[in-house]
């Protein structure tokens, strides 16, 4: 499904336009389209839904501990140059339980600042069942050659964690279409460009790097929060001193970090006047000079504020659900499916009252 702004001025601020104009004919991956679906497909048995946990659970960010020797301090002029700005974003949703598994909602978002316009395309939901039943349709599904699909071809994640492996499949799939479709401009991701090699093959991000690359584009990710350290110092507390706006850039650093791998050079930006400042990665095979002309331009094209591009921003309140949109999600899950939204007893709080928080488990 795929949903696009209907052209009204909701506010003095934003208008977005309907971006057919400009896109290449954007067709969702079969693979998974048909894995939303067949996980969807009613049983013999009819399945209960519960509505035990629909808090918001999106993939965690990096943490890591390394040491980092010196850096860099690049001072920021922005640059008004007419230059597009690509923001993506994905976000995931558990939606309840049933009796053999869980239901989630996966969606994706992409906003285009261009000509002083911004304008967005919505990706979702999708709804999925994950049980036991569909292990081996996902493990198949995952396995055909399709670029993303070798994401996972190893083995079916535990269940815990087959939501994160679901929204960075719809993630990196956006990412490769954005990359081989767009030209001369700059891309920003949420997150960093750090891999956890049990989950992502390096290769992947490399190719990734590579076409943007090819194709003129630069990426520039965005991590909201890092462990990253500098003695003892988190990186991003290194460049409040600093008048804005400014790019630190830790010169040296650890390729590898147990099975972590950064495929990127680490900057610490600073683009407005308070306490906040972001990580943010940028490929090596782009020099100091490139990656502070690209800021420059972005700080040039797109608004600011507390620090954060406001196109990142956009991505990822576009592809946040809301609490209506799951309440709407389950409902149509229930009327398509056969499925009954019950409410199971939740023997922590009952024990501990209001001490006993929710526990996860495997």
């Amino acid at each position: 499904m795929v949903n696009a702004q209907l052209p009204i001025t909701t506010t003095p601020k934003y208008n977005f336009p309907l971006p057919q104009e400009t896109l290449h004919p954007l067709e969702l991956p079969k693979h998974f389209t048909k894995l939303s679906l067949l996980s969807l497909k009613p049983t013999q048995q009819k399945q209960r839904l519960s509505t035990k946990d629909t808090a918001t659970q999106l993939p965690t960010h990096l943490r890591l501990q390394q040491s980092i020797s010196s850096t860099e301090l690049f001072p920021l002029t922005p640059n008004p140059i007419d230059t597009t700005i690509v923001a993506i974003d994905v976000s995931s949703i558990r939606l309840g339980e049933t009796e053999t598994g869980f239901l989630l909602g996966v969606r994706g978002a992409i906003v285009w600042k261009e000509s002083k316009q911004y304008r967005y395309l919505r990706l979702g939901p999708f709804p999925f069942h994950i049980t036991q039943r569909t292990e081996d349709e996902i493990r198949r599904l995952y396995r055909q050659d399709h670029p993303i699909s070798r994401l996972q071809v190893r083995s079916i994640p535990q269940v815990y964690i087959i939501q994160s492996r679901l929204t960075t499949l719809l993630e990196r799939w956006m990412q490769s279409f954005i990359i081989r479709t767009t030209r001369n401009s700059i891309i920003l991701w949420d997150g960093s460009l750090a891999v956890d090699t049990t989950e992502t093959p390096a290769s992947t991000i490399k190719e990734l790097l590579t076409a943007a690359h090819n194709n003129g584009n630069i990426i520039l990710a965005f991590s909201k929060m890092t462990r990253l350290s500098l003695h003892g110092r988190r990186l991003t507390d290194l460049i409040f001193k600093h008048p804005p706006p400014c790019l630190l850039r830790i010169k040296e650093h650890i390729n590898h970090f147990g099975q972590i791998r950064l495929m990127g050079n680490v900057y610490v930006a600073k683009f407005t006047k308070g306490k906040l400042a972001f990580r943010m990665d940028a490929d090596k095979r782009r020099s100091s000079i490139e990656v502070v002309e690209a800021v420059q331009n972005l700080l040039g094209n797109d608004s600011i504020l507390q620090s954060y591009p406001e196109t990142l921003r956009l991505a990822h309140i576009f592809s946040t659900f809301t609490a209506t949109e799951v309440l709407a999600l389950q409902r149509c899950i229930t009327q398509k499916s056969g499925l009954r939204v019950i409410t199971t007893l939740n023997l922590r709080r009952l024990l501990f009252g209001r001490f006993g928080k929710t526990q996860k488990g495997c």
